[in-house]
């Protein structure tokens, strides 16, 4: 039994892998909430609507273990993202599944002891809660303990997000449990405060913070009776504010973000082609899309049945793109914000709580299409860096060279001096030669780019 670095904090259980698959050690502790949560028809409940990670008991002693109350084998996440790798609308989406999940668990004598963002991760195209241990026996008139996690962990950030910047969700990387209300304060415009779920959720919220930081007095756990009818209207108007809020890029929705400007039809058809081409030599069960704009590639990755990471740099295509995951329910794609010259890093006790982008997984496959033009000339990454780099992440590669002729590349060296001897075909082949076997190469039959399909030495 390995237990998860990260899952140390709750009392009551633990997550562990085991024989290469993920289990939860439920304590003794844990029983009266743990059976309530089964025979009241939540979880069922909660299953049914898909709004939370099933799970299967385990026979303990046939992982030779002993002492639990219980061993669960939950259904395992395919991969692990955290809320400052979310685009403004996934947020939202976590937000509102939390308190979907609050309300039903009143109405079975329940409640979420925590609402933290890292409770919820995205499977098949949607948010999932992942925390069976979260739940507790409703204590009746008593507040919502978890209410000020979840205006650190949601409110706060999606504010931010929405009246200040878009990528003000990366504050959750030295903020780890949350934005502080009073710093969201200081940051929010004036004109945020007439909202009035805003004023009460935060600004209120924060004062009340500062009027009580010296005391052991918190609004969640305050000695004074909290009826469900005040529970509910807490719950409810937390609702409407979350429903409320909204960012688009501009103020609009934008019509075209392909992040390469307008290609002709007939270059797009051939690279469609070629990259489908490829797909079907290769196989591969994950794939990870770098700098996948809004998804286009990703696309034909998932439906030759592999299971995408769509990474990219710019919130709007992200965001663009997961509309995308829930209009068309595609269950095996995950749009992701992730910036390739400052990755997410480990963060936590230990530098373990939460891992880096680099140490989550490894994928079969990693599709670099018109980037590398953008790392080895505007970021000044040496080719051979940037080999080694993408060489650590995947066994594959499918990777197009932009040649210094492309009039993307033309642009970028516009107003400054050209200090990339090495960077042409040749260059770039024996860069990438040291750390890849290159199978194939294909031209572009409509300019002077070039497709590579090249296998990790």
């Amino acid at each position: 039994m390995k237990r998860i670095d990260s899952s140390f904090r709750d009392p009551d259980g633990f997550m562990f892998e085991s024989r290469g698959e993920m289990f939860r050690a439920v304590n003794p502790s844990y029983k009266p909430a743990y059976d309530h949560l089964l025979t009241s028809g939540l979880y069922q409940k909660l299953v049914d609507r898909e709004m939370i990670i099933p799970f299967e008991e385990i026979n303990q002693t046939d992982l030779g273990l002993s002492g639990f109350y219980k061993v669960l084998k939950p259904e395992r996440i395919r991969f692990i993202s955290y809320p400052y790798e979310w685009a403004f609308n996934m947020l939202k989406g976590a937000a509102l599944l939390t308190l979907e999940i609050q309300l039903l668990a009143l109405e079975h004598g329940m409640s979420l002891k925590d609402a933290s963002a890292f409770n919820v991760q995205f499977q098949n195209g949607k948010p999932v809660f992942i925390d069976t241990l979260s739940f507790e026996l409703y204590p009746t008139d008593r507040p919502w303990i978890a209410y000020r996690q979840f205006c650190q962990h949601f409110l706060a950030p999606l504010a931010l997000m929405a009246y200040v910047d878009p990528g003000l969700n990366r504050m959750f990387i030295i903020h780890i449990d949350g934005i502080p209300l009073d710093l969201t304060t200081k940051m929010l415009p004036l004109r945020s405060r007439l909202r009035l779920g805003l004023y009460l959720h935060i600004f209120l919220h924060a004062k009340s913070q500062q009027k009580h930081k010296d005391s052991t007095i918190r609004f969640e756990s305050m000695n004074k009776r909290f009826p469900m009818g005040s529970m509910i209207a807490l719950l409810s108007g937390l609702k409407t504010t979350v429903a409320n809020l909204h960012w688009n890029p501009g103020g609009t929705e934008w019509a075209d973000y392909t992040g390469e400007g307008v290609h002709t039809q007939e270059y797009i058809e051939f690279k469609t082609k070629i990259i489908l081409q490829l797909l079907d030599e290769v196989k591969p069960q994950t794939v990870w899309d770098l700098g996948a704009n809004t998804g286009n590639f990703s696309r034909l990755a998932a439906q030759k049945g592999s299971h995408v990471i769509s990474f990219d740099i710019d919130p709007a295509c992200v965001k663009k793109n997961y509309i995308q995951v829930r209009k068309d329910r595609e269950t095996n794609i995950l749009p992701l914000l992730q910036d390739l010259l400052n990755t997410s890093p480990s963060l936590g006790w230990d530098g373990t709580e939460r891992l880096s982008i680099f140490k989550r997984d490894k994928p079969d496959l990693i599709m670099a299409l018109a980037i590398i033009h953008h790392l080895a000339i505007s970021a000044n990454i040496p080719l051979e860096s940037i080999a080694s780099q993408f060489a650590g992440l995947g066994n594959h590669l499918i990777i197009e060279f932009v040649p210094k002729e492309d009039e993307k590349v033309k642009h970028l060296l516009l107003n400054r001096e050209d200090i990339f001897p090495d960077y042409h075909q040749s260059g770039f082949e024996l860069a990438f030669s040291k750390y890849y076997t290159i199978e194939k190469i294909i031209s572009s039959n409509c300019n002077l780019r070039v497709f590579y399909l090249m296998t990790k030495k």
